[in-house]
């Protein structure tokens, strides 16, 4: 296995100026990315109190269930001693949703490891599972190759409700024809048979689509101690209530102070991320297990669609009595992850990155500190199958990304292609355009109103030209199948969809190649974090 590390645009604006220096976003956030302000953001921490004994006492219940390795315990132990946080956290997505979430937990891990020697202290690894998402349909599918070709394999049982993931009961039998057909789409290696097994157990073993995820998730990183709480556990609920008692009473501050920072994010060239408005409460009521966004008006808070109306002392008694009720969004999740977790950074995506720039004020109201931003890993994976193929076509990964192998493509769909044939249909429909033109010109002169007959007649000829010109061509690709499917399934691997490979696919298809130590074998690489995307060659 070997590592490249390749220097690539970055696409998403915000995160490549990120990167800079003297780039006007870092006026959007407490910290820039470097060493020194790790050590600042420590010793801020440590005069704060947290409610340790508690937490480590809910993250403990919460993991209980799925297996807490000997390492987990010992985090649970230095957490609760006054040990300090990476976290990161995801949705629960099926199969662990897609790479990106294995490569946050991987970047979560490492920089606490990293943290934890530059600094002398102790530093634990924590994933924050997102089950109070009720957006299912980003969560209930995955992505495989098949034939050169990507396709999208869901969960087909829907729901009409806004359910929480941590709340939606899952179909066993449903669940298990997706697992089934994503490890045919994969094929068959040596590996199959236990880790189909193993994802079959898992799904068997789960109740909730975060079960689900998170048996996955416990079992690739078990090793290594990752601790992980939903945010919509019952116990995690309860232990916040008083933290959603003082969200609710600088609610009305908050969304101003968001909603104009947002402006100012925007006049800055970086767009609006989360389109904040003065009203929104940013909080969720759950009603009957679905989860409804809350607005402020006329000194209450409401949801029309669901008929919900409190005043600011009936959602504080619901924060008091019945925390499991309320819900964050993505403004006061990250504060309320400042509440509850001593965070010495928190690692996130572009997108994550984007909406975290509107919340710098919102920190200040709450009297936190918006804590240091590490952009996670970003990595792509040059299976034993594509890597042949790039050097053959004399192609490398960013070449893919820049868009030259599609170019190859093209060029050499045009260079096989049957010119001469091509030029005899084009020369047929000059001559035929040369005629009508001879046609038309006598419909006029003897004066016959046949113009709409001469172009419809026309058109149905041309038509017919254009249909004869793709079936040639057609017929011509269709010989050199196999160089073209090479071009394709290049793409399908790096590229799919035109989106980046992690994005897409998710862990299993390459567990099912190389084998239940991917997650040690990346582990073990000089990963870092900075402006970079790394290729991994198996």
């Amino acid at each position: 296995m070997k590592l490249e590390q390749i220097s690539i645009p970055v696409q998403n604006r915000v995160l490549a100026d990120y990167w800079k220096g003297n780039a006007d976003i870092h006026s959007f956030f407490t910290y820039p990315y470097e060493q020194e302000s790790f050590v600042k953001r420590a010793k801020t921490i440590e005069k704060r109190d947290y409610k340790r004994e508690s937490l480590v006492k809910v993250i403990r219940s919460y993991m209980d269930r799925f297996g807490v390795s000997e390492q987990a315990a010992k985090h649970l132990e230095e957490l609760e001693a006054g040990a300090l946080a990476i976290v990161g956290g995801q949705q629960a997505g099926v199969f662990t949703g897609p790479l990106y979430s294995v490569y946050k937990a991987i970047t979560v891990i490492l920089l606490a490891k990293e943290q934890r020697q530059a600094l002398g202290i102790p530093v634990v690894p924590v994933f924050w599972i997102a089950g109070e998402d009720h957006d299912l349909d980003e969560i209930n599918h995955t992505f495989t190759i098949v034939d050169g070709g990507v396709k999208k394999r869901s969960y087909s049982k829907r729901s009409n409700k806004k359910t929480m993931a941590s709340t939606t009961p899952i179909d066993h039998e449903t669940i298990e024809q997706l697992i089934h057909m994503v490890f045919k789409d994969y094929g068959e290696t040596s590996y199959t048979e236990s880790l189909l097994k193993e994802v079959l157990e898992a799904s068997r073993a789960s109740e909730t689509f975060t079960d689900f995820f998170t048996i996955l998730m416990n079992r690739l990183f078990a090793h290594y101690g990752l601790l992980m709480v939903d945010a919509a556990y019952t116990p995690f609920r309860q232990f916040e209530s008083a933290y959603f008692e003082r969200l609710i009473e600088r609610s009305e501050e908050i969304a101003q102070a968001v909603s104009i920072q947002e402006k100012a994010l925007e006049k800055a060239g970086y767009g609006k991320p989360i389109e904040a408005t003065e009203n929104n409460a940013n909080l969720f009521f759950v009603k009957e297990g679905e989860r409804f966004l809350l607005e402020q008006k006329g000194g209450e808070f409401v949801n029309t669609s669901a008929q919900l109306k409190f005043t600011k002392e009936e959602l504080l008694h619901t924060a008091r009595h019945t925390p499991e009720q309320l819900s964050n969004n993505v403004v006061t999740r990250p504060l309320m992850q400042e509440m509850t977790l001593p965070v010495l950074a928190f690692v996130g995506g572009p997108g994550e990155l984007a909406y975290w720039a509107t919340l710098k004020p919102a920190f200040g109201i709450m009297d936190l500190e918006m804590p240091i931003f590490a952009p996670r890993l970003n990595i792509s994976i040059a299976t034993r199958k594509i890597q042949p193929l790039l050097e053959h076509h004399e192609l490398t990964f960013k070449n893919v990304l820049e868009g030259e192998a599609e170019t190859k493509k093209e060029q050499f769909i045009a260079e096989v292609q049957d010119k001469e044939a091509l030029a005899q249909v084009e020369a047929m429909e000059k001559s035929l355009l040369s005629q009508y033109e001879v046609l038309t010109a006598h419909l006029l002169q003897s004066d016959l109103k046949l113009e709409q007959v001469l172009e419809k007649n026309k058109a149905f000829h041309l038509k017919q030209l254009a249909y004869l010109e793709g079936k040639i061509r057609e017929q011509t690709s269709q010989k050199h199948d196999a160089v073209i499917r090479q071009f394709e399934t290049i793409h399908a691997e790096f590229t799919p969809n035109r989106s980046l490979q992690e994005r897409m696919f998710n862990p299993y298809q390459y567990l099912n190649q190389y084998g239940p130590t991917l997650v040690d074998d990346l582990m073990c690489l000089p990963l870092t974090v900075g402006p970079h995307h790394f290729l991994v060659k198996y």
